[in-house]
């Protein structure tokens, strides 16, 4: 089996596409929270999650992606969560609902990391940090 190597300019044009792929539509891309078993892929129909909550994005997204890393600008909380739970992935849509990608969450080591990802219904949701990357190998 033969490794794939990406150069940083295509792995930064793809990152770059995704970032695109969110700011589509009127308004910023959406973040929803979820606990459980994260899908198979993002084209797979969740079940038996839990949406715990829903932030915003700024629009647009992030800056540019720069050696292969797409860092998002700040995400706005949401200061009311809808359920409690422990959250372990993130959906991300369009303004109008079209998915784009999910990815994991938590406290560390993951594409979202959050405040806590011990959710209280109705206790505030805040990501801290959040950036994507494509390894050069």
């Amino acid at each position: 089996m033969a490794n794939l190597r990406i150069t940083a300019a295509v792995r930064n044009g793809m990152l770059d596409s995704l970032r695109t792929a969110m700011d589509a539509g009127a308004g910023a891309a959406i973040l929803e929270v979820y606990s459980g078993t994260q899908p198979a892929n993002a084209d797979t129909a969740l079940s038996g999650n839990t949406l715990l909550g829903t932030l915003t994005f700024t629009d647009p997204a992030a800056g540019s992606a720069s050696s292969g890393t797409l860092t998002f600008s700040a995400i706005t909380q949401d200061s009311s969560a809808d359920a409690t739970g422990t959250a372990t992935f993130v959906r991300v849509k369009t303004s109008a609902g079209t998915t784009i990608f999910d990815a994991d969450a938590g406290t560390s080591g993951t594409t979202f990391i959050l405040n806590t990802a011990s959710i209280v219904a109705g206790g505030p949701i805040t990501i801290t940090s959040a950036t994507l990357s494509i390894p050069a190998v």
